[in-house]
């Protein structure tokens, strides 16, 4: 059994062009946007959320560790022990497991929320893109 060479066949716009250093011309694709899949924005949605979550927890931890190095927390513990929070024996102490905790515990539920409503929006506009059409954009073949 011989094996044959594969053949290519030379598509108009794939020739050289006859001038040296001349680009050959952008192919332009007119597309409309029908529908977009709501389990791919689901998936791209919890991990863009989950990673603005870290970002955020990340941002406060650093906020928390420059205030209490500057002493500012514990300035902040002596006025509120003074209006009447913390008991007479302890003060008022922030609670830094507790605080972080919360924190995240907040950003889970924040990150599900969103994530559902960016799902919802996604049904909504493959709603109204069956009306109207959808979104028509151009897309440009680079050489």
């Amino acid at each position: 059994m011989a094996k044959t060479k594969p053949t290519f066949e030379v598509v108009e716009g794939d020739q050289p062009s006859a001038e040296p250093g001349r680009r050959p011309a952008q192919r332009r694709v007119r597309v409309a946007i029908r529908r977009i899949n709501p389990w791919s924005v689901l998936k791209v949605s919890l991990v863009f959320y989950l990673c603005l979550m870290l970002v955020i927890l990340v941002g406060f931890g650093i906020l928390y560790a420059v205030l209490s190095a500057a002493g500012i927390l514990d300035s902040l513990a002596e006025l509120l022990e003074g209006v009447g929070f913390g008991t007479a024996q302890t003060g008022f102490q922030f609670d830094t497991g507790f605080i972080f905790r919360t924190l995240f515990l907040i950003g889970l539920v924040s990150t599900a929320l969103w994530a559902v409503f960016t799902v919802f929006l996604a049904f909504l506009y493959n709603l109204i893109a069956d009306l109207m059409g959808g979104i028509e954009v151009t897309l440009i073949e680079k050489p």
